[in-house]
């Protein structure tokens, strides 16, 4: 008998609505081989604040995925998210074991679990340890310094943190839907898998993924992760200006957002304007266009101004050749990618996959889809399977289960 494919699944729980994506490899590209969706109002801000709701949600999506595939689906790679979420450099130190002073993997493991020992925070939970590099008795800029000889070992990491409190109310919602969580993983780094190219990630890009509660980005150089963050603004937040803005009601603020809204209004013409009775038939009156834009455009600068802040902290503003890919809901308003470019002044594009791809590739191609594929993708890399629907995973053992995350970036 033909060997079993292996199947990944990806679920992507963000502020407005869950996301799954089921893909297995091909000899020659990721297979996409359902998808699903639902909305959600359990999820505030990229954390759980009704479990009962993301319960439900959780389970459309799942529901979705699993008519559009030939099985029922038992575990998946979880996407984490939320401002919640720190970053931080660590360094690592241990004396190498060997008498003869050859470094081997055992010491390359030792050495990076010492730089988790960071002074802890009460109730938080390290979910990434990522190596940046290596030095070995002094001698820095090591990329894998296994079989290399010395005494002291060293590194350099990225350390990502989440709340306790947040891992477990994530971990309870997949349970009681029955779901096992077979890796929990900030959810950029998974995007970054689907959009960012390796020659991207190599000279320097910025992964900037507009949620509807959050904002998350993370910056990579020399194919590392270099530092991330995540701020409590999304697109959400624009459509709440635009109905203080336009003294109108949400909902309606949501479609003109979608179906008007533009980043850049000295772009827009000054005499255009929207009948509200026609999206709306409780509304009355007109507004302008361009209005609608100057108040996309100002909450838009203050996320992007946020970001170039924190890049001039690592001295990265304006200095990542690959410049910023933009992904998530909120990067498909009009003209975003030349107010990216004049606030960062950095070259600006919507991401795209950049790997082969095959099945239901129209629907990841849809920024929506980007992290729950790249969650799936993730689940490929650690050897995919499917099982049936099981009693789920007990909670106390998901926070043993994030200790092993790391090895992903191991050299």
């Amino acid at each position: 008998m033909p060997a079993r494919k292996a199947i990944s699944v990806g679920l992507d729980i963000g502020s407005s609505k869950v996301a799954v994506c089921v893909v297995s490899q091909n000899a020659d590209a990721v297979d996409i081989l359902a998808v699903g969706r639902a909305k959600t109002t359990g999820v505030r801000k990229g954390v759980i604040v009704d479990v009962e709701e993301t319960v439900s949600s959780i389970t459309a999506a799942l529901d979705e995925a699993c008519k559009l595939s030939d099985f029922e689906i038992g575990s998946a790679v979880v996407g984490i998210g939320g401002s919640h979420l720190t970053s931080e450099t660590s360094r690592g130190v241990i004396a190498v074991s060997k008498v003869d002073g050859e470094i081997t993997e055992a010491d390359v493991s030792k050495v990076i679990e010492a730089a988790k020992a960071v002074p802890n925070q009460p109730n938080r939970e390290v979910l990434h340890v990522i190596p940046k590099t290596f030095i070995v008795d002094g001698q820095e800029g090591i990329i894998n310094p296994v079989g290399m000889s010395g005494i002291r070992l060293e590194v350099d990491t990225n350390i990502i943190s989440g709340s306790l409190s947040a891992i477990k109310n994530l971990a309870r919602a997949t349970d009681q839907v029955g779901l096992a969580i077979s890796e929990m993983v900030f959810s950029p780094l998974a995007t970054a898998k689907v959009i960012l190219s390796k020659q991207q990630q190599e000279i320097g890009v910025i992964l900037i993924d507009i949620g509807a509660g959050t904002t998350s980005y993370a910056v990579f150089e020399e194919g590392d992760l270099l530092h991330s963050g995540v701020l409590p603004i999304g697109s959400d937040h624009i459509t709440n200006d635009i109905a203080i803005g336009l003294r109108t009601n949400i909902n309606l603020a949501e479609i003109i957002k979608i179906k008007y809204g533009y980043a850049t209004p000295e772009k827009i013409n000054e005499k255009e304007e929207i009948d509200l009775a026609k999206l709306d038939k409780t509304e009355e009156g007109t507004t302008n266009v361009k209005y609608v834009a100057e108040i996309i455009e100002a909450r838009l600068n203050e996320i992007f101004m946020l970001i170039r802040d924190d890049l001039r902290a690592i001295n990265r503003d304006g200095m990542l050749p690959a410049g910023v890919v933009l992904t998530g809901g909120g990067a498909k308003l009009e003209g975003i990618q030349d107010l990216v470019k004049d606030i960062l002044r950095l070259p600006s594009q919507i991401g795209k996959p950049q790997i082969s791809l095959s099945g239901l590739v129209d629907n990841v191609a849809d920024p929506v889809y980007a992290t729950s594929c790249g969650l799936a993708i993730w689940g490929l890399v650690s050897g995919g399977q499917t099982v049936r629907r099981t009693p789920g995973t007990e909670i106390g053992g998901i926070v043993d289960k994030l200790k092993n995350t790391f090895k992903h970036f191991l050299p």
